[in-house]
């Protein structure tokens, strides 16, 4: 645990004024599930969705990651239980977050107590609307195009996951600015967002630069899918809990190294972090590894092994893909075998291995 930090933390000393947004530390907040091997000891700590038949399914594990917009360190992560909401693994993350920050999230962390409870702590928030909040722009005061001022009121009801003296120290009203925009680019499910800031100054913090700012919480996604597919934890592979915790740990340990990595790699070359590959500095990597320990004795020749490894990483700057959508769709297509539906001492197949294909209507 103390590796991870000691890593996040230089990560972060090493960020730019420059690479700042407006000189003010973002940060990204965001949840993923991983899974891993079927046993008794997991399912009992992370058990398996009950829409899945025992032994059908393996165990779930949620993640909810805090990352660094600007040097995309992964901070901290919490987890828990699959039915476990974001929400409530974030709010353990909360204390990480220093006064000045501004959190970026999805609509799902979108609340009234979450956006107090980190006002109070003097944290900014950009957050996508909550579906089931009503995007109103006919009310408020009009700060602009698709530009408004409005006030939540405390909500009637006390959530369950709050406790009454939590609820009654909730301010009895909030001010926040209601941005609306929409997206032109091709690929994109949403056509229209609407975000919700405690940035409430739009000279300071105008409407194109704050809808740019939410455009590139789109990197938090890259970070979860370069470690679960890059680095491999999709799928973990311990067999009881506190080996899958240190798993988890090694992971993080192993995918901010790489990401140190890569921004001594763009401070060496004058490169922009974002045009650094997170894949091609893995696989570089990989190349110079055994050659780079086998000159531990020679502090030169392993000087220069890691100088050529540094330009080798940034001289394969990732293009400017401005808009560029990436549909979440497969390729490969999986194997056409059977689906386990039943445990698989239970399960009995044909002889035939391929699944039975339905008839041809003219044969119905």
């Amino acid at each position: 645990m103390q590796i991870n930090e000691h890593l996040a933390e230089h990560l972060e000393k090493k960020v730019c004024d420059h690479q700042r947004w407006k000189n003010r530390e973002v940060k990204i907040i965001d949840g993923t599930t991983v899974s891993m091997p079927d046993t008794p000891a997991n399912q009992q700590a992370w058990p398996q969705p009950k829409s899945q038949k025992p032994g059908c399914g393996f165990p779930l594990l949620k993640l909810v990651g805090i990352f660094s917009l600007a040097s995309g360190a992964m901070l901290r992560v919490a987890h828990g239980a699959w039915r476990t909401h974001e929400v409530v693994l974030a709010r353990t993350l909360w204390r990480l977050l220093a006064p000045g920050d501004v959190l970026l999230a999805d609509r799902g962390f979108c609340s009234f107590f979450d956006i107090c409870q980190l006002r109070h702590r003097g944290i900014d928030v950009v957050l996508r609307l909550h579906q089931a909040r009503p995007a109103d722009f006919r009310r408020g005061r009009r700060l602009g195009k698709g530009d408004r001022l409005v006030v939540w009121n405390k909500p009637a009801q006390r959530p369950r996951a709050q406790s009454p003296e939590e609820f009654a120290a909730l301010p009895e009203s909030l001010s926040l600015r209601m941005i609306r925009y929409r997206i032109a680019e091709s690929g994109f499910r949403s056509r229209e967002v609407v975000l919700v800031t405690s940035l409430l100054d739009a000279r300071l913090y105008p409407r194109e630069e704050l809808a740019d700012l939410y455009f590139r919480r789109w990197g938090v996604e890259l970070h979860f899918r370069q470690i679960k597919i890059l680095l491999g934890l999709d799928v973990l592979r311990c067999l009881t809990p506190k080996m899958i915790r240190k798993e988890l740990l090694m992971h993080q340990i192993a995918y901010n190294l790489v990401r140190a990595l890569m921004q001594r790699a763009a401070a060496t070359a004058g490169v922009a972090l974002e045009r650094i590959s997170f894949k091609g500095s893995l696989d570089s990597l990989h190349h110079f590894a055994d050659a780079i320990h086998a000159a531990s004795d020679r502090p030169r020749r392993q000087a220069k092994l890691l100088e050529a490894l540094l330009q080798t990483i940034a001289g394969d700057p990732v293009p400017l893909r401005a808009g560029r959508a990436e549909p979440r769709a497969r390729k490969r297509r999986p194997k056409n075998y059977h689906l386990l539906t039943q445990p698989r001492r239970l399960m009995c197949v044909p002889s035939h291995r391929n699944r039975p294909k339905s008839p041809s209507p003219q044969f119905a």
